[in-house]
Order: C-alpha cells, then sequence, then structure tokens
C-alpha cells in the first residue's frame, strides 16, 4: 500500500506537463505575495490612521495633565480584549509617533506602502529627517530585510556615507574627475567573522570576503558587480596580482581593492597608484571611466594621508576597516575624525 502510494506521488510529467505546472506554481506565489503586499499596504494605513486620531483626540483634552498617557492606557484596555495584544500600549505609542513623524498622508501611497510595519517602526525612530528619507528609499529600492535595515542603522551606514560626499556636487561623475561619492570610511566587516585582536593573514581576510560576497557587495553600496580575485595583470616583464576587482556599473568604472591587515604604509600607496595605472593602461575599455583604487587598512597615520598622493588623487583612497561592528561613540568618533581630515583636505 505504501508503495503504490509513493508511486502515485510521483508520476513522470512530460516537458510541457512541466512548464504548466510552474506556471501554475507562479500564479500562486505571485497571488499570496501580492495578497501580502496589500495587506501591509492596509494594516500601514490604518496604523497611521490610529496614530492620527489618538493625536486629535490628545490635543481635545490638552489641557489635562498626562492625559496621553491615560488616554493610551484606557484605549489600549478597551480594544485588547477584542482584537488581542496586537492592540497594546506599546503598540499604540508606536501608531502615535508613525503619525507624529509622518504627518503627511501622502508618504502612505508611495514608499511606505511597500515596507512593512517593521521596517517603519524602524525609521520613524530616527531623528534627523533627510536620514529617515534615505532609509525608506533604500530599504524599498534595495529590498533591504528588516536585518539588514538594523544592521545598516547601528553600523551608521548614512553617516559613512555622507562624510566622504562633502564635497560632492552629485552622483554623476565626469570621466576625469571621479569624485569619492561611492567611497565609505570606514567599512564594517563584521559579518566576515574575524576578531580584531587575532592574527590573519590578507589570504584569509580575501577568502572571507569572497564567502561572503552577497553582504560585502551590501556593504560597498549601490552598483557593484564582482569581476575577479587575484586578477593577473602582466608587462613585458612581470605579474601582478589584484586582491579583488569589482565594476560599478553607475560610477563605469573597475574598482581595485587592495587589502592590508595593518596600517597604511606609503609603499601601499605608492603600489595601488602604480596598481590603477597598469590597470587604466592594459584593462580599462574605451567606454570606461579611470579606474579606481581603494586600500583597505586597519589604520591610517594623517602623516601619510596628507602628504601622499592620496590628497589630491581622483582615482586612490585608503579607507579602514572594522570586523566587529563598533558601538554608536566609536562610530561617532571616526566619522568627526574623518570630517575633520575631509576639511583640512579642503
Amino acid at each position: 500500500m505504501n508503495s503504490l502510494k509513493k508511486s502515485e506521488n510521483t508520476i513522470s510529467s512530460s516537458p510541457k506537463e512541466e512548464k504548466f505546472f510552474n506556471e501554475i506554481r507562479e500564479m500562486l506565489r505571485n497571488a499570496r505575495l501580492q495578497t501580502y503586499t496589500a495587506i501591509n499596504s492596509i494594516m500601514t494605513q490604518t496604523y497611521w490612521k490610529i496614530g492620527k486620531r489618538i493625536v486629535e483626540q490628545e490635543q481635545e483634552g490638552k489641557e489635562r495633565a498626562n492625559y496621553g498617557s491615560f488616554l493610551i492606557k484606557k484605549l489600549s484596555i478597551a480594544l485588547s480584549e477584542e482584537f488581542g495584544q496586537g492592540l497594546s500600549m506599546a503598540n499604540l505609542w508606536n501608531f502615535r509617533q508613525f503619525y507624529l513623524v509622518f504627518p503627511e498622508e501622502s508618504i502612505l501611497y508611495t514608499v511606505c506602502r511597500e515596507l512593512t510595519w517593521s521596517h517603519i517602526r524602524l525609521i520613524m525612530r530616527i531623528d534627523n529627517a533627510l536620514e529617515r528619507d534615505f532609509y525608506l528609499k533604500e530599504s524599498h529600492s534595495q529590498n533591504w530585510s528588516v536585518r539588514l535595515l538594523e544592521r545598516n542603522i547601528k553600523s551608521k551606514y548614512y553617516q559613512r556615507i555622507i562624510s566622504t560626499q562633502e564635497q560632492a556636487a552629485n552622483v554623476i561623475i565626469d570621466p576625469n574627475t571621479i569624485t569619492d561619492d561611492f567611497i565609505k570610511d570606514p567599512y564594517i566587516l563584521e559579518f566576515l567573522g574575524l576578531s580584531e585582536n587575532s592574527n590573519y593573514h590578507e589570504s584569509q581576510l580575501e577568502s572571507e570576503i569572497v564567502s561572503h560576497l552577497q553582504r560585502f557587495l551590501l556593504e560597498m553600496g549601490k552598483g557593484f558587480s564582482f569581476v575577479a580575485r587575484q586578477m593577473r595583470i602582466s608587462t613585458e616583464t612581470n605579474h601582478f596580482y589584484l586582491d579583488l576587482v569589482f565594476y560599478n556599473y553607475l560610477l563605469k568604472c573597475f574598482i581595485i581593492i587592495d587589502l592590508k591587515t595593518n596600517k597604511l604604509t606609503h609603499q601601499d600607496i605608492g603600489q595601488m597608484d602604480m596598481y590603477v595605472r597598469m590597470f587604466d593602461d592594459l584593462k580599462r575599455g574605451e567606454d570606461d571611466n579611470p579606474t579606481i583604487g581603494i586600500i583597505l587598512c586597519t589604520d591610517k597615520d594623517e602623516t601619510i594621508v596628507k602628504y601622499s598622493v592620496l590628497n589630491e588623487s581622483k582615482q586612490i583612497f585608503a579607507s579602514k576597516y572594522r570586523t566587529i561592528l563598533p558601538t554608536e561613540k566609536e562610530l561617532e568618533q571616526e566619522l568627526i575624525r574623518n570630517q575633520r581630515i575631509l576639511k583640512e583636505k579642503i
């Protein structure tokens, strides 16, 4: 009997039938996705409307001390018995905050309706309006998961990008004046699983990056695609090997990354300068913008940065990387330091 059931469930199908089955599967997947999206949109709008009504009701009773807390507590008790724990005091406060942060109803019909409530709840806690707008747009356009959004907020993804854009007018670049719009400092690579206190070789760092390539590309930013590791470029007399090579379709140029497990030295800068010149001469296509070289190091000496080709180069950059997620205070100090160096450079 069991063998009979098994054979009935494993009847072979023709290629034409398999194509038909896959079409039905795709219909069901799309229907589930559309249903989820529709429910999410309706619930998001409802949360905003509840928040709006709470604020309006508070304003009517504003002469009463602590009326807001009293009102939300009573509302939670009145609703929880019928609608469950989803209407707790904490959630009602979140609905209220949602409306106060995004008072324009039009936002419900743009980015917010494409994100989950969990996304919005994280973003609405950000004080800076420009930063909130950045995370709304990036979460939507890049399809960030809630976990990735939380990680990027904690690692100050927005501030790390902005700190290198002080001199940039826009993202569109001139072939002869590549700006540092797409360069972060520092890069946060905690997903590699490497301890900052342990000794590891550059080859190990490279291998971990390749093993976690998708997350590395997300940390790098928009438009990056992987080209090769240990790419060989050859002259008539020598062979040279580049740690990592990427292409950015927004910048329309190759990106060479040289990995260092120690502090930046002037030899590192000279080596990257040679790599970029050689790559432009031997590999760059006619339609490509000048190649960018990024040296990833554990630390930088400000004197070396100031008096080296890094100070004026539009093609060579040095950025620190961290293999653990820094504290908020450490990141703030690092960003302040980078901004000071940038001002001195201007």
